[in-house]
């Protein structure tokens, strides 16, 4: 899966802080021209990360800013049955995806719909193309039903959520191979780094496998290729088991607890697998004004000779690289995403040169 890549190839995390959709995948093409990603904009209500994916999902319910999952009211069981039916005839070629309540709608999929276009009329052709969709786990925990209780803890939804997931990825991925490209699907899982807290401690790490594997597994079905994003530390080994293609980590902020994990790491890459290195702050204010790109590149290699201790080359590591910044910039205002995506380009044109 490495021939599209290319040696340091940059992508995006996908949420952003503008409010003009244009002007953002303009800037997302140029910061990203060989892997560009349909930006998310949480400056509109519909595009929020627990909200996006969600159409479709049985006894949903937005009431001002509280959104939730009504498992009491009359029509919860008929909209279960009801989306195993739909859910149904999408897989089993009956009803096309673009057609049925898990394709994205016309406001939480306007972005979407506005970076195809864009594409389209792009003079530059990329090596690949990225969506994403909020991972099984973060959607799982961070949604609660009527009574406040996380959705982790309902069966129902263990067998619902990835189903959903899977074909919102799906829905992407039929759209983007248009353009003849390979293309790749983010598990947005910033959830995952409260696995093992007290808060859940009864999640198993064969849950989190499985529920990440379901949706991985939909992804290929589809034809894509599955990557996985959390943005501070995890245990990596659930992500390594999880048969994704590519991890995204924040290597900036989190690569000595990362490295723990050596033989995982190597494992994976060894099989085919790619790291996207988060190697850009997005977290510290401080630190996204007082880096350098050239500081960057070198923390990184020295990451990578602290992690390959002669086991592996230089020029391997990167064959099997991408880079991002350590998360999304939603959070970020547009002088510090500005800053980030600066420092993402000219980290890139460093690491081309040494290879």
């Amino acid at each position: 899966m490495n021939d599209f890549l290319g040696l340091g190839c940059a992508t995006l995390i996908g949420s952003m802080p503008q409010k003009e959709r244009a002007g953002t995948i303009d800037l997302v093409l140029k910061t990203a021209p060989e892997i560009p990603v349909w930006p998310q904009l949480p400056f509109y209500p519909a595009e929020g990360m627990m909200v996006q994916y969600v159409e479709g999902l049985p006894g949903f319910v937005s009431s001002g800013n509280r959104q939730f999952v009504d498992c009491g009211a009359p029509e919860f069981d008929a909209e279960v049955l009801r989306f195993y039916e739909q859910f149904l005839a999408v897989t089993e070629g009956a009803l096309k995806v673009d057609d049925s309540p898990f394709r994205l709608g016309e406001q939480t999929g306007a972005t979407f719909r506005e970076f195809i276009e864009k594409v389209k009329g792009n003079g530059t052709v990329p090596r690949a193309i990225k969506g994403q969709v909020t991972g099984p786990f973060t959607l799982l925990c961070g949604l609660k039903d009527q009574d406040g209780r996380a959705l982790i803890y309902d069966e129902r939804f263990l067998d619902i959520v990835p189903k959903l997931l899977g074909l919102k990825a799906r829905w992407q991925i039929e759209i983007m191979r248009q353009f003849g490209l390979p293309v790749i699907i983010f598990l947005d899982e910033p959830g995952l780094a409260g696995f093992g807290s007290s808060a859940l401690i009864t999640v198993s790490g064969e849950l989190v496998v499985r529920l990440l594997g379901e949706v991985v597994e939909a992804v290929h079905a589809a034809g894509g290729l599955a990557g996985v994003h959390v943005c501070a530390n995890t245990d990596w080994q659930l992500v390594f088991d999880s048969k994704v293609d590519i991890i995204n980590f924040d290597s900036y902020g989190y690569f000595e607890k990362f490295a723990l994990y050596e033989k995982g790491y190597f494992d994976f890459i060894g099989r085919g697998g790619n790291m996207a290195w988060g190697v850009i702050p997005t977290s510290d204010p401080g630190a996204i004004s007082s880096e350098s790109a050239e500081g960057l590149a070198a923390r990184w290699k020295s990451q990578v000779e602290a992690l390959s201790a002669g086991k592996i080359s230089y020029r391997e590591v990167i064959a099997h690289s991408l880079f991002t910044p350590g998360c999304g910039c939603g959070s970020l205002t547009e002088e510090q995403t500005a800053r980030v995506l600066d420092l993402l380009q000219g980290f890139c044109a460093i690491i081309g040169k040494q290879v």
